[in-house]
């Protein structure tokens, strides 16, 4: 096959040639199969036509009485002729032929290897090679009334060369070729036509590039990238997951759940529900991670994870937090200030001086007290930065933020990271502000947060409306939300993934016109194991 033929021409004149080697081989055994058959059955005739004529009464009157052998010749050529034989030989007990097509032999005495065992009263065929080809010979003693053998009667005739067998098939032969190449080339055709489709239409040279360039590529990607197929086998592991997970050697075509037991991959394939932006402990790396299923035709075939390194994520993350929180900051003290200054100008133009510099006096108290109650309790900056910035909205609300006197936060737990801590704070305070806002009287939202060697808990209480049964049931689920405007239905989604990443635990009690109690649990060290795949598995319907 040239080179650059097309894969369906050469898997056309591939199969081709298949069918045609298979024609020929098939060819070659029927032929010696009929030759064996056309052999059996001339040994059949030749042996009926020897014993006919050793029981024919003039063969035995001609051996027994010496005036009767010429009508030998006659005898043995007309049954010759009819039974279509080469040659018919009748011989004395002397081995003498006294008929032969050959006139010159009759008297002589014939000297065949083969002729021993007729003249010991044995019927039989042989095979004799002579000049024309090879001959086969039937051997049939004649017997006189006495029932004493007087002679032997040999027929033979050449058996058929292979060319001559050939001839005479030739009408077959070519129907059967015509109609078993040309159903050949059709079926070669249609198996041609169906490996293409199957693989949509590239040819190889086309998709060992689509290989290399897709190897290439996600060799090339920043973020890590593993997939597994739908036997839980891994079948893409790029340089980057290996960089992340620490991973070593070739764990192509391995069990997932073997290489990286807590990936959660085997609950997106059971599942088949996709989990966007979710963070993970997956061996030694804290990861952001969005894991898909992979489906063909509605039939789900694989799942594949695409994460980043949680701390580079969370650096952007803080930064851009920070921005937005910096500014929030800056919007609500600029409010609250030029309301206090509106305040003393106020003072000052009714000529009250000293009420004016006391109303600053307890404004300064005021916030330096807050101040150092959160410098000396809380002990991350951040955490501390986002409770009074969180008050200072309150205020501007008109929501008292009241913050427990015992609360006390030394570090983060180790399952989270400072904007883990700030988005689960945020999200939880923000929600009170929201179910408050449209309250009649007094509002309230008190914070707690208190931490011991074990545990760090978080405590948020308000005194809103509360939840309905369904609110209550659907929170945690992704998009739902109870509020307008876009955006929505993605806090507190996810504020319990933060959570459970980290081991914690959310309790929450909450009625209709009884406000909301938020209670989270989070232990001060994250436990090694897959205890994430196993709550992914609890949380799977049956």
């Amino acid at each position: 096959m040239r080179k650059g033929l097309r894969i369906k021409g050469k898997i056309t004149i591939l199969s081709f040639c298949i069918v045609l080697f298979a024609l020929s081989i098939g060819g070659i055994i029927l032929t010696g199969h009929i030759a064996l058959l056309k052999e059996e059955e001339l040994g059949q005739r030749l042996l009926v036509t020897a014993r006919t004529v050793a029981e024919m009464p003039a063969v035995v009157e001609g051996l027994t009485e010496k005036g009767k052998r010429p009508v030998l010749q006659d005898v043995a050529e007309r049954i010759r002729i009819v039974n279509n034989t080469d040659y018919i030989v009748i011989m004395d007990m002397n081995a003498i032929r006294w008929t032969h097509p050959a006139n010159r032999l009759i008297g002589t005495k014939s000297g065949g290897a083969d002729e021993r065992a007729a003249f010991a009263e044995h019927t039989y065929l042989s095979k004799a090679k002579g000049e024309e080809g090879t001959a086969l010979r039937a051997f049939a003693p004649v017997m006189n009334e006495e029932r004493e053998q007087v002679g032997v009667v040999l027929a033979g005739k050449l058996l058929p060369t292979l060319g001559t067998l050939i001839e005479s098939m030739l009408g077959e032969i070519y129907v059967i070729s015509l109609l078993t190449l040309l159903f050949g080339i059709w079926g070669s055709w249609l198996l041609a036509s169906h490996i293409k489709k199957r693989m949509f239409e590239l040819e190889p040279e086309e998709i060992a590039r689509l290989l290399v360039e897709r190897t290439a590529t996600f060799q090339a990607m920043h973020e890590g990238i593993v997939a597994i197929d739908s036997e839980e086998k891994i079948t893409i592991f790029n340089e980057k997951a290996r960089e992340m997970l620490r991973v070593q050697g070739d764990v192509i075509g391995r069990p997932v759940r073997e290489v990286l037991p807590d990936s959660r991959l085997p609950a997106t394939l059971q599942t088949n529900r996709p989990l966007y932006n979710h963070t993970d402990f997956i061996g030694p790396a804290h990861i952001v991670s969005t894991r898909v299923p992979i489906t063909v035709k509605g039939r789900v075939v694989g799942a594949v994870s695409i994460f980043q390194d949680r701390t580079e994520v969370t650096r952007m993350a803080e930064e851009l937090t920070g921005v937005k929180a910096f500014v929030e900051a800056l919007r609500v003290q600029s409010h609250e200030y030029m309301n206090k200054l509106h305040t003393v100008g106020g003072l000052l133009q009714l000529g009250d001086e000293q009420r004016a510099l006391t109303y600053l006096y307890e404004v300064v108290e005021q916030q330096e007290g807050l101040l150092r109650f959160v410098n000396q309790r809380i002990h991350v900056d951040s955490i501390a930065g986002l409770l009074l910035g969180k008050i200072s909205r309150g205020k501007e609300l008109g929501i008292g933020v009241r913050l427990d006197s015992h609360s006390w936060l030394e570090e983060l737990p180790a399952g989270l990271d400072h904007h883990d801590m700030v988005v689960v704070l945020g999200n939880l305070v923000e929600n009170a502000f929201d179910a408050l806002q449209d309250k009649q009287g007094p509002t309230e939202v008190f914070l707690s947060i208190e931490q011991n060697a074990e545990v760090c808990s978080v405590l948020i209480e308000d005194n809103g409306p509360g939840m309905s049964q369904e609110t209550r049931a659907r929170w945690f689920e992704m998009g739902y939300t109870t509020k307008q405007g876009e955006h929505r239905g993605i806090g507190m989604h996810l504020v319990h993934s933060i959570v459970d990443a980290a081991g914690g635990t959310i309790a929450m009690d909450s009625d209709e016109g009884e406000g909301t109690s938020i209670m989270i649990t989070l232990p001060m060290q994250r436990e090694e194991g897959n205890d994430g795949e196993k709550r992914a598995d609890e949380r799977r319907p049956d």
